[in-house]
């Protein structure tokens, strides 16, 4: 057995509902996949790039992106498979048919076309800094702001969330988080242990918002194209 340290793995399946064929789908110029690609070889951080997948066609992909794809995901695939399920499914194949065990695992979801090596090595170093065994991108909320979120009841009326803070001033309220799939990073045994990135002990790492950006819905990919347009444009 090969030990090694650090390894990129990119969870990209081929079923998807809300955009069918979403990781393979064409974002400025390119499949969206090959932008995560891009942003795991430009870290330069990485033994091992691994693209994690039950797809040929995204595994052809992935390999006209500059990398090979030894093996294609024997388990995890379906929509009730979490990313954390796919990533250590990775870690074992790897083990099982490379030889190679990692200390350190950094999950790279091919829906954050926007973030780039830059984000994922600060990521990495805040990890390293911080000493705890998981750690999850986030971004924090701006103008959504969901401490006035309210649910609708069947004649349209709002129910609030938090009611508490209804009379308060946006100013006077704490900040709030969300999570994103940019970068997650954990120590392998930690993961094995837990199953999930939201194992015991786990931080929150705060990134830029338009990093952050997590396709799921066609407005997301709207979204993005238009930043990315934007930054191209400067």
């Amino acid at each position: 057995m090969v030990k090694k340290s650090v390894i990129a793995v990119i969870p990209a399946r081929g079923g998807s509902r809300r955009i069918p064929g979403k990781n393979l789908v064409e974002f400025a110029g390119r499949p969206l996949i090959a932008w995560t690609i891009e942003a795991a070889l430009e870290a330069g951080l990485f033994e091992r790039v691994l693209v994690s997948t039950d797809d040929e066609r995204i595994a052809a992909a992935a390999t006209a992106a500059g990398l090979e794809v030894p093996f294609l995901r024997d388990r995890c695939a379906d929509d009730h498979a979490t990313a954390s399920e796919a990533t250590i499914t990775a870690l074992a194949q790897a083990e099982k048919i490379l030889d190679e065990q990692y200390e350190t695992v950094v999950q790279l979801l091919p829906t954050c076309p926007l973030r780039n090596g830059r984000h994922i090595n600060e990521a990495y170093d805040s990890f390293v800094r911080a000493g705890a065994p998981f750690q999850i991108s986030c971004f924090r909320y701006g103008w959504m702001n969901p401490w006035w979120a309210v649910k609708l009841d069947d004649n349209m009326s709002p129910i609030p969330v938090f009611p508490e803070v209804k009379e308060k001033r946006s100013q006077d309220l704490p900040k709030l988080y969300c999570p994103t799939g940019a970068v997650w990073i954990a120590r392998v045994a930690a993961l094995q242990k837990a199953g999930s990135f939201y194992g015991p002990g786990h931080t929150f790492y705060p990134m830029d918002w338009k990093a952050s950006v997590d396709i799921d819905e066609r407005a997301d990919l709207e979204m993005a194209q238009a930043l990315h347009s934007l930054v191209s444009m400067r």
